[in-house]
């Protein structure tokens, strides 16, 4: 039987993310804060003046993307760069006192949305549904590391 992607899992779960996403970028509107910027806000958040190529690694994305990024939300007056005390080479991102506000924005949407996808849902229907979704992620960065992983790391 040849695969159908219109009926794969993965084909519904990347609509319910796109879905997901369209609603965070609707309730945080009017925060300065553009598409792929609320993980980079949420990391900040948690661990404020991280060096670039850390904040790069931990949301995953190339230090250029990030750089575009930090750009954006700079002249937004969302985050702003600071020389490091030690090293004046190394710049670290902050969150402004407007990021910060944003962030709270982000937060209070992301628990809203939580509370809307789930609103039908047991409690033990959550508790399966998450142990599902680690298992996915456990067999997809197995798949990562054995395949896609060594051949990033040639390329450097």
């Amino acid at each position: 039987m040849e695969f159908d992607y219109s009926t794969a899992l993965t084909h519904a779960m990347g609509h319910v993310m796109k879905l997901h996403k369209k609603n965070v970028e609707y309730l945080i509107q009017n925060y300065d804060v553009y598409p792929g910027q609320p993980i980079l806000l949420m990391r900040l958040a948690h661990t404020d003046g991280l060096i670039q190529k850390e904040l790069a690694r931990r949301i995953q994305v190339k230090p250029a993307t990030l750089t575009v990024m930090i750009n954006r939300m700079e002249k937004c007056g969302l985050v702003e760069r600071r020389a490091d005390e030690r090293d004046q080479r190394i710049s670290r991102v902050f969150l402004t006192d407007k990021g910060r506000l944003a962030t709270k924005a982000v937060k209070e949407a992301l628990r809203v949305l939580e509370l809307k996808c789930f609103e039908d849902f047991t409690a033990e229907e959550k508790i399966v549904l998450q142990g599902m979704l680690d298992r996915m992620h456990g067999n997809l960065m197995a798949f990562y590391m054995e395949n896609i992983q060594p051949s990033e790391e040639a390329k450097e």
